[in-house]
């Protein structure tokens, strides 16, 4: 498929307040995270190349021990097996991240 409605896109539960919506592609895919007010994503690590933007809300990332307030319209890239993890501000959060290749965890 080519074209896609975000909102038309399968939900799952990716941890307490955190869920995804994931948009396929055969070497990359894009995923859409909707993150409740103070929800984590706890620090991780994987093989796969990772971008992304904040499009509304704030996160405090870390990567690789470098700790950031990301907000819309900011962006960041997260190399292959580097450390990172991150938590919603206090009101809910929206994040769209690319990953290269593709996460067989996420499908």
């Amino acid at each position: 498929m080519a074209f896609y409605v975000i909102d038309e896109l399968d939900r799952k539960k990716l941890g307490d307040g955190v869920h995804i919506q994931v948009m396929p592609g055969d070497r990359e895919m894009m995923v859409f995270y909707s993150i409740d007010a103070g929800g984590v994503i706890p620090m991780h690590s994987h093989p796969h190349e990772q971008m992304g933007m904040v499009i509304e809300g704030t996160i405090e990332l870390d990567i690789a021990g470098e700790r950031r307030s990301v907000s819309p319209g900011h962006a960041y890239h997260v190399r292959s097996n580097i450390l990172h993890g991150g938590k919603a501000g206090d009101k809910p959060a929206r994040v769209v991240e690319v990953f290269s290749p593709p996460r067989e965890d996420f499908l």
